[in-house]
């Protein structure tokens, strides 16, 4: 098949470039042709609030010059409106819920315009898919026939090196923006006991708030974007990763720790809810609750047996989560609106 994938970024470590990585990865190796619109080789202005406007319409124009495409598979609903612009069969891939998301980063006012640009978009696709329960729930409600696809990663790829830097080192790998909770994070980290050492990789419009608390905390490690190979070494040499998110899909980040045998405190929301069943092979903690998050910190850093009960399990669990799997999944869905 010839698919053209659209979407707001293919590279880093954000949930959706992640994706987007492995989905390419998978389809390629089974002998696809795959070509990429992104925002790495699109035009977009890199200011807040028009990054993704400016992204839709250069990725727009540049959809126009592509013909012959058998499958056009689309990133979030910035990516639709180039999708709607290309010849061949539309799949549209949300990667949670995207008006809350819009509401969360932007107010409500602004949420209220995409509402409305989310609501043709959908209607656009021969081929809705989300990735968590949560989301199949909101969107199936509203009338429409969608599948789950859920994040996936290649096991097998993922670098085995440990880098362990400190006694009790926790860490927190993601984008340093409101919706992953970095005004929790960085309560919790100010209420960390000195021997703890918190680790913080990513990038994002919240990174200066990160490092204006590393000049007053000298237990908290700002390393800023990481590749992916430091990044699971880093993991893997981490006794527990955070992730106190207020929303989240299903989290790249956490299934990669479940397969370094990291133990997982995150927040009760989305698709944390699939991932971590509490106490069986991580921990959830509601957003907010800061002391709950330190408390848990404390408890599993100084319980090593608890620690290796969830770990054992959650390696277990992480299988189905695998790109062996999900790109069938998506293979299916392809052929299902060619025929």
């Amino acid at each position: 098949m010839k698919i053209l994938i659209i979407s707001p970024t293919q590279s880093g470590i954000g949930g959706i470039a992640q994706h987007v990585q492995g989905l390419t990865k998978f389809l390629e190796k089974h002998d696809h042709d795959v070509e990429i619109i992104s925002s790495e080789n699109t035009f977009t202005i890199p200011i807040k609030g028009l990054k993704n406007p400016s992204f839709m319409i250069s990725s727009f124009l540049k959809a126009r010059l592509k013909k012959d495409q058998d499958i056009v598979h689309a990133h979030n609903i910035p990516s639709a409106l180039a999708m709607k612009n290309t010849a061949g069969k539309k799949v549209l891939s949300l990667h949670g819920i995207f008006s809350q998301q819009v509401n969360q980063l932007h107010g409500k006012a602004t949420g209220n315009i995409f509402k409305k640009y989310e609501k043709d978009a959908l209607q656009w696709a021969n081929a809705i898919t989300v990735i968590s329960k949560e989301a199949l729930d909101y969107y199936s409600k509203l009338g429409y026939n969608v599948f789950q696809v859920p994040n996936a990663i290649d096991v097998s790829s993922l670098e085995i090196n440990v880098d362990k830097r400190y006694p009790k080192q926790i860490i927190f790998a993601g984008r340093l923006s409101s919706e992953k909770g970095i005004d929790s994070l960085i309560s919790i980290a100010q209420k960390l006991s000195d021997e703890i050492h918190l680790i913080i990789l990513g990038a994002g419009p919240e990174e200066q708030k990160i490092k204006d608390l590393t000049k007053t905390h000298k237990n908290i490690h700002f390393l800023g974007y990481q590749n992916k190979k430091d990044t699971i070494s880093l993991i893997r040499g981490s006794d527990i990763l955070i992730q106190p998110s207020l929303q989240e899909g299903i989290s790249s980040t956490l299934l990669e720790a479940m397969v370094c045998k990291t133990a997982i405190i995150a927040s009760n929301v989305g698709g944390n809810k699939e991932i971590i069943e509490n106490g069986i092979n991580g921990m959830l903690v509601e957003p907010h609750e800061i002391q709950s998050f330190v408390k848990q910190i404390t408890n599993l850093l100084n319980d090593a047996q608890l620690r290796e009960s969830l770990v054992n399990q959650a390696s277990k669990n992480v299988e189905k989560y695998d790109w062996n799997h999900v790109g069938n999944l998506y293979l299916n869905i392809y052929k299902s609106i060619l025929n």
